[in-house]
């Protein structure tokens, strides 16, 4: 059998669609092998490409805050992304975050495969549309499951999905009200994955 490390040596040298052309280097997954929760999120970010791990950005840091509220240590976790390179466009000096298509979320569907399928988590944290994308396709819409507990597989993993906003949402929302609305609404929608998860090991 494949091991994480192989998988995320082999990861490297991806070029299965054209975003690894622009980016600096695959992100890959990071965290506890045998992690009963594992969190997928979109894409790497700015800070995430130029860092090489997976939620170490401005979303990160929300991503780490919502843990801790909702009880769950990111140590126990295991964190990745549906697609693994960086895609952007540029404004000034900035490089701005550009939602990954239908084509290249099918591309790197083969490495969040390969992780589910070594990691077996009992649970999984789609964090925002495009993680749904990956699991649900194209019709997934985060409003029709956001905090549900549901039965979902991808290659040969089974388990449960609890679908959530991403982190990045949060910053994104208009006013202070709408952030703690939205940062709450996040909160809520882990503890439900912890008690999901607990709930299937009795």
């Amino acid at each position: 059998m494949t091991s994480w490390q192989e998988l995320r040596d082999e990861a490297a040298s991806c070029m299965r669609c054209d975003l690894y052309q622009r980016a600096t280097q695959t992100v890959f997954g990071e965290g506890r092998a045998g992690a009963s929760i594992m969190l997928i999120g979109e894409q790497p970010g700015d800070q995430e490409d130029k860092q090489g791990h997976p939620f170490v950005g401005p979303a990160g840091r929300i991503l780490d805050r919502a843990l801790e509220e909702a009880g769950i240590s990111r140590a126990e976790v295991y964190v990745t992304n549906a697609v693994k390179h960086f895609k952007w466009t540029e404004r000034g000096k900035r490089r701005i975050h550009q939602r990954p298509n239908g084509g290249e979320i099918r591309a790197c569907r083969f490495w969040l495969d390969a992780e589910l399928g070594r990691v077996r988590p009992r649970l999984a944290v789609l964090l925002g549309a495009v993680a749904g994308e990956a699991v649900f396709g194209s019709r997934y819409r985060v409003s029709e499951h956001k905090g549900q507990a549901e039965e979902a597989s991808l290659g040969s993993w089974r388990g449960l999905v609890v679908g959530t906003i991403h982190p990045s949402a949060v910053l994104r929302a208009p006013d202070s009200e709408g952030r703690d609305r939205a940062y709450a609404g996040l909160v809520g929608d882990l503890v439900e994955a912890r008690e999901a998860v607990a709930e299937a090991a009795r």
